[in-house]
């Protein structure tokens, strides 16, 4: 309880204020990106390739439209990819010499307050990006109103559990090449085999329980269950103990992590 006072205490408030106000300056085109990206998908993926999927009959679809399918993936996964960047390479630059992390370790701000800013800024953007995404899915009819309000917490839940760990790991990072590898060989195939454009039992079997154990899988898993209303009890705990475990530990290793390297 301790912790969690602390994270939202002034420093660290005043941290997210600096990261809202740089976000002054990008926000008209991130909304662009945010309301054009799923546009896109859901056009080319979701009407355009779900026609040929839905027409063939779709056995592993569950008598839903692969648009249906698609979307709650789809979602998760964006949203898992664009926090990722947002709290990797922007960490890794705050941590260098003239970095914005070292300037506001010489302030009165811990570690600590520093981390619990970052984090609340993209725990927002994580807010608004998948605010609109589902919003822009209801032009398609690929999700019911009433269920935005389950939908969009799930993206966020995803979003926090990739952020803390990325926040971790990046914070001890020196190169650019070394965001771009992870992204490339752990996000990339994260984000194409995680079951977000088709069901993993289309994987060869052996690879069905790599499938199972990946974070994104339980993100994708548990936001389609929510959109299609298929959702259980025991099924729904288990996917929220693992992301909110992986959210924590996260946290607990970043804060270590940040208090070492920033400690001045």
């Amino acid at each position: 309880m301790d912790t969690l006072v602390r994270a939202f205490s002034a420093p660290a408030f005043r941290e997210l204020g600096y990261w809202l106000f740089r976000y002054r300056r990008t926000w008209r085109g991130s909304i662009v990106i945010s309301v054009v990206n799923p546009l896109l998908f859901l056009a080319a993926l979701g009407l355009g390739l779900g026609t040929l999927v839905d027409r063939d009959g779709g056995a592993y679809l569950r008598g839903d439209s692969y648009l249906e399918f698609l979307l709650p993936g789809l979602l998760v996964a964006a949203v898992m990819q664009t926090t990722f960047l947002e709290a990797a390479g922007p960490v890794m630059q705050g941590v260098l010499a003239r970095g914005n992390y070292r300037a506001a370790a010489s302030t009165p701000l811990s570690p600590a307050d520093i981390l619990h800013g970052h984090l609340m800024y993209w725990t927002l953007r994580a807010v608004m990006n998948a605010t609109l995404f589902t919003l822009v899915s209801m032009l398609f009819g690929a999700v019911e109103a009433s269920r935005i309000p389950l939908l969009v917490p799930v993206a966020v839940l995803v979003a926090v559990a990739f952020a803390t760990p990325a926040a971790a790991w990046s914070v001890t990072m020196t190169r650019p090449s070394q965001i771009n590898s992870m992204f490339r060989f752990a996000i990339l195939p994260l984000y194409m085999f995680s079951g977000t454009f088709f069901p993993i039992e289309q994987l060869p079997s052996w690879l069905w329980p790599v499938a199972w154990a990946t974070p994104l899988w339980h993100g994708v898993d548990l936001g389609r269950t929510v959109a299609l209303g298929t959702a259980t009890p025991l099924g729904t705990l288990a996917h929220l103990g693992y992301l909110v475990a992986m959210a924590v530990a996260g946290l607990l290793l970043a804060r270590r992590n940040y208090r070492r390297r920033l400690h001045v």
